[in-house]
C-alpha cells in the first residue's frame, strides 16, 4: 500500500483534481473534500487542518454560501486579502 499524502499534499491535491472545469478552486462542501478528509484522516476536523495551512500561506479560503472554497495561492481570486490592505491603510 502506497504512504499516506501529509494533509498539505491532500488538500492541495484535492484543490487541482476535484475543482470543476473552469474554476481554479474547490467548494469544501458541495466538490465532497469534506467528507474526503475525514475518511481519509481517520475523522480529523478538516477545517482545522486547512485553517492551519491558509494561516501559512500555502492555500487560499475564501468564505463563499454554504462553506469555504479553497485556492491555490498562486490562482486565488483578488490578489491580496483586502482585510490585509485595510489594515495597511489604517497603519496597523
Amino acid at each position: 500500500m502506497a504512504e499516506k499524502l501529509s494533509k498539505e499534499e491532500f488538500i492541495k491535491k484535492a484543490i487541482v483534481e476535484l475543482r470543476k472545469e473552469g474554476y481554479k478552486g474547490i467548494h469544501t462542501v458541495y466538490s465532497g473534500f469534506n467528507n474526503a478528509f475525514k475518511k481519509y484522516f481517520d475523522g480529523e476536523n478538516p477545517v482545522d487542518a486547512t485553517n492551519q495551512l491558509a494561516k501559512e500561506e500555502k492555500i487560499v479560503i475564501r468564505p463563499v454560501k454554504g462553506g469555504v472554497m479553497l485556492y491555490l495561492p498562486e490562482e486565488a481570486p483578488g490578489g491580496r486579502d483586502i482585510g490585509d490592505e485595510a489594515l495597511k491603510k489604517m497603519g496597523l
